[in-house]
């Protein structure tokens, strides 16, 4: 990208010269645009309320034990961001081989489905109900595809909906799958159906490669995503930038049809104040909201408020054997038990364990804020992790040497029936500000992937170059930066 940034052309609609940058937010797509700009030589200041970067791709390190938040593969089809990755974590960059299971009616099933598994698992007359299920949705096909349901039903039958998805993606997003949009399901198993499912078990098919959810291998760092970002956090203020942990926005000032600044405050109630040309937010469309000086109006706040949110606990459990098993994450699809998912992290990178006789899982708890799981006690928290642990049959209580908790807020925007034209409306708003732009996941209220997020970034920063990319459709477009490897300036 060179010196494109500062360079920009002068004409009749002259744009305000760059820099400083001020960007909202230091997880994947915050962090990115500030790396980008500061390659491009242009100062920029992140703005991060957590003590640590990295958003929900940090990773937390207790008593050496390391764990994330979920998991985080590192799997893309975009060459710029794959570069990107490789250049900064070098030999750090493991190759991690995937094994990921269903835990359904006290059985294993892999994910992706594999029909002899499936058989094997639930006898031939249920996969014979499964089989006709399917050719009903074939034939009888829901449209138009409002729903969740509407959508998985009419690529894999109704029975295997309710079998393989309905549970599991109700405890994700605590509601009706006829009250998620279809859009969930198109943005999160884009590319599967039954028939590309049982293709890829029977044959070495290309969509294993590039179908995200049947990949049977993918990168992981040595200690976790967290390593990936406090690096880049580094490249950052080594190049003159600056990522303040801690700092909330409080308030962004505007005036016609620009931000002006930005008020912070730390948890020492220190407050200041910070101008910018231009203004990067990656933090949660409500929030930002919010956070308008002067208000907006009335009907882009009640559409802020509207937006929803799911939360997430993460309960950490050292484990005093070795091997407990051997997949990277579970997926438990029993509503005897609350835990949505366990994760295996040594099973991602040994080292994410200090002690290799011991072992360290991160049960996931979908949660929203207010309900009884988030205001449970973390020694509650802990002691529901292990009975559940045991309860369904993947570890013994007295294996169990310790826990710890972390609390996730708005970790997933929520795509109820009727966030479109929530974020519809306040889009529309902010759309007047000619100096802001809106990246990553919760900055767009659109549930992409890690490389999408650094996508919408670095689309974000060629845009203060003079493009003109609409990033809302480019952030989920892989073929939009394919090919553009290695300088940044080749997109």
């Amino acid at each position: 990208m060179g010196n494109r940034l500062r360079d920009m052309p002068k004409d009749h609609n002259e744009k305000p010269p760059l820099g400083p940058v001020i960007v909202l937010g230091g997880g994947p797509a915050g962090l990115t645009a500030a790396y980008e700009l500061c390659r491009s030589g242009v100062p920029s200041t992140v703005l991060e309320r957590a003590p640590m970067v990295g958003g929900l791709a940090k990773t937390v390190d207790y008593k050496g034990y390391r764990f994330d938040l979920g998991g985080h593969r590192f799997f893309t089809r975009i060459d710029r961001v794959q570069s990107m990755w490789e250049d900064l974590l070098g030999s750090d960059f493991l190759v991690c081989p995937r094994l990921s299971r269903i835990l359904y009616r006290g059985r294993f099933f892999y994910y992706p489905l594999r029909p002899l598994n499936v058989l094997l698992g639930l006898g031939p007359w249920s996969c014979i109900g499964f089989l006709a299920s399917y050719l009903r949705a074939r034939v009888w096909r829901v449209e138009p595809e409002r729903t969740f349901e509407d959508w998985v039903s009419n690529r894999f039958g109704r029975k295997l909906y309710e079998a393989f998805f309905k549970t599991y993606t109700e405890k994700v997003l605590g509601v009706s799958c006829v009250d998620i949009a279809a859009d969930w399901a198109a943005q999160r198993i884009q590319g599967l159906s039954l028939p590309v499912a049982i293709k890829d078990s029977l044959f070495e098919s290309r969509s294993r490669t590039t179908v995200s959810t049947l990949i049977d291998q993918f990168h992981y760092p040595r200690l976790g995503p967290g390593m990936l970002w406090q690096r880049v956090a580094e490249r950052i203020a080594q190049s003159g930038g600056e990522v303040r942990r801690g700092h909330s926005v409080t308030r962004i000032h505007w005036t016609g049809d620009g931000i002006t600044a930005v008020d912070t405050a730390t948890a020492d109630s220190l407050e200041e104040r910070l101008c910018g040309s231009h203004f990067l937010s990656s933090i949660a469309m409500r929030d930002l909201v919010r956070a308008m000086s002067p208000p907006a109006p009335p009907e882009v706040r009640t559409a802020a408020e509207s937006l929803g949110y799911r939360d997430l606990i993460l309960v950490a459990l050292i484990i005093d054997k070795a091997h407990i098993f051997a997949d990277n994450w579970i997926y438990i699809h029993d509503d005897k038990v609350r835990v949505g998912r366990i994760q295996n992290f040594k099973n991602w990178s040994p080292e994410m364990v200090p002690d290799p006789a011991k072992s360290c899982l991160g049960l996931e708890y979908f949660c929203s804020q207010g309900d009884d799981l988030w205001q449970s006690s973390d020694a509650d928290l802990v002691a529901l992790a292990t009975a559940e642990l045991e309860l369904a049959g993947l570890g013994e209580r007295a294996d169990v040497l310790d826990g710890t908790v972390v609390r996730v807020p708005q970790a997933y925007p929520m795509y109820d029936t009727g966030y479109r034209s929530h974020v519809e409306t306040v889009r529309g708003f902010l759309s007047r500000f000619r100096n802001l732009q809106l990246i990553g996941r919760n900055g767009m209220h659109k549930y992409i992937n890690q490389d999408h997020a650094m996508v919408s970034a670095l689309l974000a920063v060629e845009n203060l170059a003079g493009a003109a990319h609409e990033i809302w459709d480019a952030s989920t477009d892989d073929g939009y930066l394919e090919g553009a490897r290695g300088d940044s300036s080749a997109a």
